[in-house]
């Protein structure tokens, strides 16, 4: 599932392509495109300008010169893609938002896992998103007060970096590689950690996203490109995902592969002791 490395790489490209524009038509292609909380079909958005794209975690919103937010959520297989009129459509086509300057915005979902809805726009995120914490890029991000909830969460480490209402954007290959990065076991109980170690976690964290930012996000397969189609290039620099049985980069030990609230989780046991 894309995380927030791979959704900023994809409102980053949506920024540069939309902002400005106005969605002429709207074409819904498939029923589960639209999510079930939407106040109003989406057809509503038809005429209004694309203001500004905003994020959190792993939701992407539009600010729309109206009373909607059009929000998205890319699931496990969801893409934005950017065409001009007319070029074919693509196989797993759902959405189609024509805009007024000979481009199409498509949403193309495999899986149909993904979806956009309106929401109401008051204030500055859509209400489906309030319930969501902020991120490690966030400026509302409060650090030491997310430190604090980790201690008093009492569960793994692993788990608890994937709790998108303590923190939100982390997924299974940014946790695993955050913990690696910090010589944490992913078993390791919050309550038992320091406070210190807990912030060193999210210091690696910080990084490690910061490099899939910077090279565009991780792809293993065509299910994550960007809005020109292309793909990301982190997976060349995964240390510890799906690297089991693969020396460790630090020690040369083994990468070894548990499952942990049933996920795979990738850790050297030598550098994260338990």
């Amino acid at each position: 599932m894309p995380e927030l490395p791979e959704v900023e790489t994809v409102r980053r490209g949506l920024a540069q392509w939309c902002i400005g524009s106005s969605i002429q038509e709207v074409h819904v292609l498939h029923p589960r495109a639209t999510n079930l909380r939407s106040i109003a079909p989406l057809e509503e958005i038809t005429g209004a300008t694309i203001e500004r794209i905003s994020r959190r975690g792993k939701f992407l919103w539009f600010e729309l010169d109206r009373a909607y937010f059009l929000v998205a959520h890319l699931g496990m297989s969801g893409q934005f893609r950017i065409h001009s009129t007319g070029a074919p459509d693509e196989k797993h086509l759902r959405i189609r938002l024509v805009l007024n300057d000979h481009q199409e915005l498509r949403f193309v979902d495999q899986r149909t896992f993904g979806w956009l809805a309106l929401s109401t726009r008051e204030g500055t995120a859509p209400e489906m998103v309030t319930g969501i914490a902020p991120d490690i890029f966030d400026p509302l991000f409060d650090r030491p007060g997310v430190v604090k909830k980790f201690r008093m969460k009492r569960t793994e480490i692993k788990r608890a970096l994937l709790d998108q209402h303590l923190m939100s954007g982390v997924g299974n290959i940014y946790a695993d590689e955050s913990l690696w990065r910090s010589k944490i076991h992913p078993q390791s109980r919050t309550d038992e950690l320091s406070p210190q170690k807990i912030e060193r976690v999210l210091t690696a964290t910080e990084a490690v996203m910061s490099k899939a930012l910077v090279e565009g996000g991780t792809s293993f397969d065509s299910l994550y490109i960007n809005v020109n189609g292309e793909s990301g290039y982190f997976e060349h620099s995964l240390e510890a995902y799906g690297r089991e049985h693969e020396p460790c980069s630090r020690c040369a030990t083994q990468i070894r592969r548990i499952v942990i609230g049933a996920r795979s989780s990738h850790f050297c046991p030598r550098c994260q002791r338990l």
